[in-house]
């Protein structure tokens, strides 16, 4: 006679079964998502403060022996803006942007054509823009010139979807950079505008024209950190703060009805919009914000070359602007900025990397090459099949890498002169396009994947699921 009574021990093993193995990324997420607001700011602003100060204090293996440190941070934060601007429209509304550097050059040229000599519409000799508040007057008239073209761009534009939205857009990028180069009566053709206008602040004995003039190189033995800071500094810091402004925007954004409909049209414009989503409303949206920060972040390239010209809005930097959102992870705010750090700062740091320093050394590291692509191959062809997923991704991997590897080894020994190799800072489109090949295969939704969770009183109800409380046995395990 069998009991019927069931005891707890006899509970299946399912309920007392490990809970499922996270990675690193999402334990710092969740310790992150647990906590309160004011404990992130508490997290986040010591954060931001050392972030500052890298440009002070470059760290040895971060800094870049061929360029001034704080240069190459001003340009990171740079097109960590752009970043942000393309992640809404590309990231959280999933529309294919190809042409995002048209707005970056609107800003730009809006800034040039108001303040530079060579403009015949400049307004600082004699005209309503005085030359020591003309940039900072001009950067909300470049963010709204640029929101305007968003709205005559997307309104025709966008009721086209995938492959046909990205061949306009790519259009639309092409005839701002021929329309600079062809209107020579206006923009100076490829001559460009030069002397640009930028924020004359903190001008004294020893810097004339402000701390943001590139007269002013910074004193690095001085103790105080403001004189220790060179212009490049200072454009770093003024775009962090517009970073982080941007941030602080387009995240309230997201976790509003705002962003919930930007999310729907994201995984299914026809189900959103069979759901009562305007979608077209909310596209608009994305595509005027998305506009006005790249023409924000084209003001402050304006003003921090002080000088423009059709070359510098090429299709080639509309790509790696693209390359940023896509390595970083699409929809991931804090992903695009790792993103757009890899892009701006990576071929600033190997510009002075040698890939051999003789010819021998490199006969050497083509043999041993050779030697590791061979026995990558046979690994895959004949104990292929029985790898797991994560080693015969690695082979992959190793596969591509030593192959493009061994190309450039013997380029470098066949063509190897006096004074060194090609530099790996010249070579940055081969390597951004390499990595987006391995990434599509190995981890397609980027470096940092968005992770989707409640949006509307997201923090309230994460916690409450999240607090911890006494295990009751239910149903038949009782």
């Amino acid at each position: 006679m069998t009991d019927s009574t069931k005891t707890p021990d006899s509970v299946p093993e399912a309920t007392n079964a490990a809970p499922p193995k996270h990675g690193v990324g999402d334990a710092i997420r969740t310790w992150w998502d647990g906590l309160s607001r004011p404990a992130q700011w508490g997290v986040g602003v010591p954060i931001l403060i050392l972030l500052a100060l890298l440009p002070l204090f470059p760290p040895p293996l971060l800094d870049t022996p061929g360029y001034n440190f704080g240069l190459v941070m001003a340009q990171v934060a740079m097109y960590a803006l752009i970043a942000i601007g393309l992640n809404v429209v590309v990231g959280q509304a999933g529309l294919l942007d190809l042409g995002y550097v048209g707005f970056y050059a609107i800003g730009a040229y809006t800034v040039g054509l108001l303040t530079s000599p060579n403009s015949p519409w400049n307004q600082t000799d004699g005209g309503w823009l005085n030359p020591t508040w003309a940039w900072m007057a001009c950067l909300p008239i470049a963010v709204a010139v640029t929101a305007i073209s968003g709205i005559i761009l997307g309104t025709p534009t966008l009721r086209l979807r995938g492959d046909y939205l990205a061949i306009v857009t790519l259009g639309f990028g092409e005839i701002v950079r021929l329309l600079a180069d062809n209107l020579s009566d206006i923009t100076n053709g490829s001559l460009g505008l030069s002397g640009v206008a930028f924020p004359h602040v903190g001008e004294s004995d020893s810097k004339p024209e402000g701390v943001f003039s590139g007269g002013n190189s910074g004193n690095a033995d001085s103790a105080n950190l403001l004189d220790r800071a060179s212009y490049g500094t200072w454009w770093y810091w003024f775009a962090m703060v517009l970073v982080i402004i941007v941030l602080l925007i387009v995240g309230n954004l997201e976790r509003s009805r705002v962003g919930r409909a930007w999310v729907a049209i994201r995984e299914d414009e026809d189900a959103a919009e069979i759901m009562g989503v305007p979608t077209f409303k909310f596209k608009l949206w994305a595509f005027l914000i998305g506009a006005a920060v790249g023409g924000m972040s084209g003001a402050i390239y304006a003003g921090q070359v002080q000088f423009i010209n059709p070359t510098g809005f090429n299709i080639i930097n509309s790509m790696l602007f693209l390359c940023a959102v896509v390595i970083g992870g699409q929809g991931n705010k804090l992903g695009v900025i790792f993103g757009a750090f890899i892009i701006a700062y990576l071929p600033a740091r190997l510009q002075s990397v040698k890939l051999v320093s003789n010819e021998s050394t490199g006969y050497i590291l083509l043999a041993i090459d050779v030697l590791v692509f061979v026995g990558l191959i046979l690994v895959w062809k004949y104990r292929g099949d029985s790898l797991s997923a994560w080693p015969r991704r690695g082979c992959i991997f190793g596969m591509v890498v030593t192959g493009v590897l061994g190309a450039l080894l013997l380029g470098s020994v066949l063509l190897f002169r006096v004074g060194g190799a090609q530099s790996l800072g010249d070579l940055k489109y081969m390597y951004f396009g390499i990595t987006l090949v391995v990434m599509m295969i190995l981890r397609p939704q980027g470096l940092f994947p968005v992770r989707q969770k409640l949006l509307t009183f997201g923090r309230q109800v994460y916690q409450a699921v999240r607090k911890p409380g006494e295990r009751e046995l239910i149903g038949a395990g009782r």
